[in-house]
């Protein structure tokens, strides 16, 4: 029959891991005695999957076990129990702080992002000014005047037709002149 203890040290394993087996019920016949506290038969620990070396001396008695040996092993499960829940709530701050942290991280990205963009936008709006002032008329430059409907000349007035040689006399006069008639 070894103790926590000593069957810890005999497996190579913490004790933590011992008492844990012990409370789940993987070791079948431990024995509280009032002066040693828990005896586990080694028949149990090589049973439940331990290797057994060559059992080391024990270690110097620390507090809880010294209250053990008075027979209070309910102390002892109360403080294992507070133990285990200070390391749950430890993790758990640990967690929560990893998850303050990754926020503000990305936080700190977006606030960078969000500077730099304005600069970006000013560059293209600087561009689409540059272009709108290519495409704008220089205010020296005339308009190009829109196409007018053109006049159409008004149609000659019929003249009645002359006698042969009135008609030829005309004709003759006018090329005498260097004139052309216009009809």
């Amino acid at each position: 029959m070894l103790t926590q203890r000593e069957a810890a040290a005999a497996c190579g394993v913490s004790r933590t891991t011992i008492r844990r087996r012990r409370e789940a019920g993987e070791l079948a016949g431990p024995v509280l005695d009032d002066e040693r506290g828990w005896l586990i038969p080694v028949d149990d620990l090589l049973a439940a999957g331990f290797r057994l070396h060559a059992p080391a001396p024990p270690d110097k008695a620390g507090p809880e076990e010294a209250t053990a040996g008075a027979g209070q092993t309910d102390g002892q499960s109360e403080a294992a129990e507070l133990r285990a829940e200070l390391e749950r709530l430890r993790h758990e701050h640990e967690l929560q702080l990893t998850e303050e942290k990754h926020a503000r991280a990305l936080a700190e990205a977006e606030a960078r992002h969000l500077k730099e963009r304005p600069a970006e936008r000013a560059g293209h709006i600087a561009d689409l000014q540059r272009a709108l002032a290519a495409l704008t008329p220089a205010p020296e430059r005339a308009a190009i005047p829109q196409p007018t409907a053109q006049a159409v000349p008004a149609p000659a007035p019929a003249v009645a037709p002359a006698a042969p040689e009135t008609a030829s006399a005309d004709h003759n006069h006018h090329q005498e002149q260097g004139e052309r008639r216009r009809w």
